[in-house]
């Protein structure tokens, strides 16, 4: 599961949901990237269809090689940029923990107490629902590819002859605030369709992660996915570099990335038309359930849809 949830001994159907996260930064603004820091904290929350989250630490790391004028910048900013996620999401941050370390990172705790009706257990899956998306993929690819053409090296040297620096600037800006959208929206959409069982696409990739939530499923179903919807330009970006990223066989590493579904067809495009509606965002049917033995795939051929 993506997050801890412990029912509470003396109060019967109530439960503890919590969840944590820290990694290093990702982009330059570190505003944006104390945004991105919380949205990926409280993510693990909403893929469990946890809507409402009571609090909040911060954990902060301040890279001793800093000098003084560049932490007193960067890490207000930071912060600020947490705690304004955390009120964009209904939440407090109530304290914390800040270490000297040889690098920046930034993460958090996030913790609330619920009910067991304000949870959906990943486990629910049937034969003939569809796999739903709600945000694309390519993040490490657009997230590296600008960086390599800043630093203007060996690797930026592999891709500028496949794509333009206008290209990159605009993957990086989308790939930004797809990282720090709440995935907040998509868990109430979660409950209202009656979504059956949901993950976040981070770290192992769309399919690493379909994987981990088709083992968990009660009944012996199999995950198909047959469309990636990817970062416009980052697939040319990825192949240029060889198989560096795996971002088409769908272990490329995403960060604050969407949830991941199973849900009914009916439900999932009434899920999409509603979403495009409160968010101006897009979500995507990207597969099929059927019964299996607890696995999941992604076609020879899959359908690749720009963004």
């Amino acid at each position: 599961m993506d997050a801890s949830v412990t029912p509470i001994p003396d109060k019967p159907g109530t439960s503890l949901a919590q969840t944590t996260d820290f990694f290093y930064p990702l982009v330059d603004d570190p505003y944006m990237q104390g945004r991105i820091a919380c949205a990926n904290v409280l993510s693990d929350l909403y893929a469990m269809g946890v809507v409402n989250c009571h609090n909040m630490l911060m954990l902060l790391a301040v890279s001793k090689d800093m000098t003084d004028a560049e932490r007193d910048v960067v890490i207000p900013l930071m912060m600020r940029g947490f705690q304004d996620t955390a009120q964009e999401a209904g939440c407090l941050v109530t304290g914390g923990q800040t270490v000297l370390n040889p690098w920046v990172t930034i993460g958090g705790v996030a913790s609330t107490v619920c009910s067991d009706g304000d949870i959906i257990m990943p486990e629910g899956a049937v034969d003939g629902d569809v796999l739903l998306l709600t945000k694309a993929l390519g993040t490490q690819v657009a997230v590296n590819a600008h960086q390599w053409m800043e630093e203007e090296g060996d690797r930026w040297d592999k891709i500028k002859n496949l794509t333009t620096m206008d290209e990159v600037k605009a993957a990086y800006r989308a790939t930004t605030l797809s990282m720090a959208r709440l995935n907040l929206t998509g868990a109430k959409l979660m409950h209202k369709y009656k979504a059956r069982a949901a993950t976040d696409v981070t770290g192992f990739g769309i399919l690493g992660h379909a994987k981990n939530l088709a083992e968990n499923q009660i009944k012996p179903v199999d995950f198909t996915i047959h469309t990636l919807p990817i970062i416009s330009n980052m697939v040319k970006i990825a192949k240029g570099v060889g198989n560096m990223f795996q971002l088409m066989q769908g272990y490329s590493a995403e960060t604050s990335g969407g949830l991941l579904m199973a849900i009914s067809k009916e439900g999932a495009e009434g899920f999409i038309k509603e979403i495009k509606e409160l968010e101006d965002c897009d979500a995507w049917i990207i597969g099929s359930v059927e019964e299996g033995t607890r696995t999941a795939k992604i076609v020879d051929t899959p359908i690749i849809i720009e963004v």
